[in-house]
């Protein structure tokens, strides 16, 4: 067992945000490059595994790593799999660590076939606050397609059991698949509205080498190539804000809708540079002072940026919000990275970026084509 963080950083930022990682499944899906594997919810691995999450956690929870944190994030993998028993057990060794109080906001991972209203009601009995549930279509022919686990009356059935305990439910939904029409896609927006989510991420198909799925694309096995797959996400992409801007959702983040009062603090962390601590196989952590940020996997540094290469990153990171970055901010980094304001010039010019109100914001272009944007950005470093 290894202390999570360590001691490379003096007077280091406090920690804002905990992952913690369950890298266990049913099956793994086929689109999936995850760190995961998977394995019988009895296998006696599972039991291992939470035994050493929890003295991790309260190692950190001794080396004072966990008195400022702000939110926390159970994912996967499948949390769920691993049943209602280790859950339980994990969220209470957590409670025991730290001041899990409800304005901790505390979300865990679901998968539809894996969700029990015993859990529901434990969950939220121990902390839990918001549900993320893996749906990632209801149309079933799709859900064949990627390898999912769960049918659509499964993806139904659990929005329904959420929603005996929670109000803050978010639903993953994915776009380009293979053999989706925009009809299903709209079809599963309708769905997951009609539902009552209130929140709704939306992630256009990355085929990763090495996939089951990547194969099957590389041996022609559907009617699309990958270039087709990209121009539907993006369609897809822009019905979907049309859609759920007409419901009540507003786009607060590249990939994501919220209610008013249910955007994701913990992905909000991540966007805007607050310093993590990952715990489990696999879990990042990032640390930072003034002069310098890390991250680190299993203690190991995988990562060291200067104070200017950082600067850079909040910029990067800033952008993938709707509501972008101060022009306040930007002329802070432009006085430690020359340049930084001529980036935003250039992007402005090319239809990436608007200024609005004091801040720089990225248009439907920029939103659309991130990779342009953050790319130019991230020049700077």
């Amino acid at each position: 067992m290894k202390i999570p963080g360590g001691d490379i950083l003096e007077d280091q930022y406090p920690y804002k945000a905990l992952y913690l990682h369950i890298p266990f499944c049913k099956s793994k899906c086929l689109y999936c490059d995850f760190n995961s594997e998977a394995i019988s919810s009895n296998d006696e691995a599972i039991e291992r595994y939470v035994d050493d999450l929890i003295l991790q956690i309260r190692a950190a929870s001794r080396a004072d790593l966990l008195g400022s944190l702000d939110t926390v994030y159970i994912g996967g993998g499948t949390p769920t799999h691993i049943g209602n028993k280790e859950l339980s057990r994990l969220l209470y060794g957590l409670s025991l660590s730290m001041h899990l109080t409800p304005e901790v906001e505390c979300t865990l991972e679901v998968n539809p076939e894996s969700l029990t209203e015993a859990m529901v009601k434990d969950l939220f009995a121990l902390g839990v606050t918001r549900l993320s549930i893996g749906v990632q279509s209801f149309d079933d022919e799709v859900l064949k397609t990627l390898g999912r686990a769960h049918d659509a009356a499964q993806a139904k059935r659990a929005i329904e059991l959420a929603q005996i305990r929670f109000t803050n439910i978010s639903v993953d939904l994915m776009c380009g698949l293979p053999g989706q029409t925009k009809e299903s896609f709209i079809a599963s927006l309708k769905t997951a509205v009609d539902l009552g989510v209130t929140h709704i991420s939306i992630y256009p198909l990355s085929i990763e080498e090495g996939t089951p799925l990547h194969g099957l694309m590389e041996r022609q096995a559907f009617a699309e190539t990958e270039d087709d797959l990209g121009e539907y996400a993006a369609e897809m992409m822009l019905l979907a804000q049309e859609y759920l801007e007409t419901q009540g959702f507003h786009r607060y983040e590249v990939a994501s809708y919220a209610k008013p009062g249910f955007e994701c603090r913990h992905n909000k962390a991540y966007w805007t540079g607050k310093p993590y601590l990952g715990i489990g196989r696999a879990a990042v952590t990032m640390k930072q002072n003034y002069d310098e940020r890390i991250r680190m996997m299993d203690s190991q540094v995988q990562e060291e940026l200067s104070r200017p290469e950082y600067l850079v990153e909040d910029l990067m990171l800033g952008m993938r919000m709707s509501r972008g970055v101060s022009v306040k901010f930007a002329v802070q980094v432009d006085e430690e990275v020359p340049g930084a304001l001529d980036a935003f010039k250039e992007l402005i010019d090319s239809g990436y970026v608007k200024e609005v109100d004091g801040r720089f914001e990225p248009t439907e272009k920029g939103w659309l084509w991130g990779n342009a944007l953050y790319g130019r950005l991230l020049e700077l470093a």
